[in-house]
């Protein structure tokens, strides 16, 4: 059975969110000089969510279940709060290993994760199915990804994210998200698996997982304020489309900071060892 057999993607969830579109980031993959894959996406300013509230999500996310009240086909049902992270493409998401408190997220833990990218366009043709360690979980950010023995880093997905301030009024987010995938060492076997890891990220894939990327963040502008209010009756979280804060369109934003997205591209382009570059268990650089 192929993996993408086992997924069963769940009815999508019809919010009546008005999505970020694609224009709404900078976006772009790079071949570094070790033949790397690397990713960096600058998302649009997130209005209205602040890191406390994205610190928490992370923590929690995958133990949290949210009562759904007037959503079309799921009226009054309980389902995991990952549902409400993207309305179509998510299935499941469960941690293990070495957890926190009350089996929240902790650096050294596996996350499981099952979706689809851009399910409505392309249906199963791009699923995951992988079980990743969380390298990092600060208020600063969050990273996951894959690491083998003699070989080191193979995948890490690293997110920056910092509040930004109109006087001393907290407005928003900057989210950074950066990915690199494949080993930098130059030996057969790490290059045989470094193949087998990006040999499928072709560039459709690429416009799949930048779709389902810039939807997945920008919905938290739409329910992570709501959950986040709720948070001290975790076990009674509700949601409905009059709670959504959101009161303008996100058609106009851009992508929050040209120069750092272009000077992390051209960081990236110059690296010999992407997952050095990128700084995978070290603090935000924003």
């Amino acid at each position: 059975m192929s993996q993408s057999e086992k997924l069963i993607v769940p009815d999508a969830r019809a919010f009546g969110w008005e999505l970020k579109p694609i224009t709404s980031t900078y976006f772009k993959v790079i071949r570094n000089t070790s033949n790397q894959i690397c990713v960096v996406l600058e998302h649009s300013l997130l209005r209205g969510v602040t890191t406390e509230m994205i610190h928490w999500w992370f923590r929690n996310f995958t133990r949290l279940m949210v009562k759904l009240i007037d959503v079309p086909g799921y009226h009054g049902q309980k389902v995991p709060a990952y549902l409400l992270w993207h309305p179509s493409d998510h299935i499941s998401a469960k941690l293990s290993g070495k957890l926190g408190p009350d089996d929240t997220a902790k650096a050294g833990a596996k996350i499981h994760i099952k979706e689809v990218m851009q399910y409505e366009k392309y249906q199963l043709k791009y699923p995951v199915d992988q079980e990743l360690t969380v390298f990092y979980h600060e208020k600063d950010g969050w990273g996951m990804g894959k690491k083998l023995p003699l070989l080191g880093y193979m995948m890490a997905l690293r997110i920056s994210f910092k509040d930004v301030y109109e006087g001393t009024k907290i407005i928003g987010v900057h989210y950074h998200y950066e990915v690199v995938a494949g080993s930098h060492k130059q030996n057969p076997v790490a290059k045989k698996i470094t193949q087998k890891i990006i040999g499928n990220f072709d560039t459709e894939f690429w416009e799949a997982w930048l779709t389902h990327n810039t939807i997945e963040v920008g919905v938290f502008e739409n329910f992570l304020p709501v959950l986040f209010e709720q948070r001290h009756d975790i076990n009674n979280l509700t949601y409905a489309k009059k709670m959504n804060p959101v009161t303008e369109s996100p058609t106009s934003q851009k992508g929050f900071n040209k120069t750092l997205f272009d000077e992390r591209v051209k960081g990236y382009g110059e690296s010999k060892n992407g997952f050095l570059y990128q700084g995978v268990t070290k603090k935000s650089f924003l």
